[in-house]
């Protein structure tokens, strides 16, 4: 188990930290819908997850997560588009959580510190743009633009997977490690809400 005892860092730093603990807050209305069922899911819904989750890149994971989501999806490969994205800016939100604890412990050299701050920056667009596609999703049955909205979802998606990549790079030692470990684990999740998104659009007729 990790201890990182409290230090003050930059100003702008612990600015940067109070910010995001705000716009965390402010993030929890659009997985409110999508809530873990402790009913059991019927066996034609768990074959469903099964079997789309196995276009991932992690369908363990995917079955894992998203099982417990079972009598909201259904057979529904949106609502499983849905749910993937829901589970994603939770695992988003609870590393960004996780790398602010860090960004507070002792010992860190001013270059870590940088390097911290960039990824709090990182995963603070990773949750917005995970936010943004959510928001989306909630619209998109009674939207005519379709192919638009889907193709913004994509885009948010990709770029969410890209900011949390984005904020493994530049450390070193122990507080690589640690930081690699929480942001694997939500790209991992943002990886598989992607793919079953891409999923979801080539059952609507669309190749993105």
């Amino acid at each position: 188990m990790e201890s990182f005892p409290y230090l003050n860092l930059s100003s702008s730093l612990s600015a940067i930290v109070a910010l995001f603990f705000f716009f965390h807050l402010s993030l929890l209305t659009p997985c409110l819908a999508t809530s873990p069922d402790p009913q059991s899911p019927t066996n034609t819904t768990t074959k469903f997850i099964r079997t789309s989750c196995g276009v991932t890149l992690y369908p363990k994971l995917c079955f894992k997560t998203l099982s417990a989501y079972a009598s909201t999806i259904q057979t529904s490969p949106m609502e499983l588009a849905n749910a993937a994205l829901c589970v994603s800016l939770k695992g988003a939100q609870s590393s960004s959580n996780k790398v602010m604890k860090i960004s507070k412990g002792q010992g860190l050299s001013p270059r870590e510190a940088g390097v911290i701050r960039d990824c709090i920056g990182n995963m603070q667009d990773s949750v917005d743009e995970l936010q943004q596609s959510l928001m989306a999703m909630k619209d998109l049955q009674e939207a005519p633009d379709f192919r638009m909205k889907m193709s913004d979802i994509v885009t948010w998606v990709s770029a969410a997977l890209t900011d949390e990549d984005t904020c493994m790079e530049g450390f070193e030692g122990d507080v690589k490690s640690t930081i690699r470990r929480y942001i694997e684990s939500v790209a991992q999740l943002t990886s598989n809400a992607l793919a079953l998104i891409n999923k979801f659009l080539s059952a609507q007729g669309y190749q993105h």
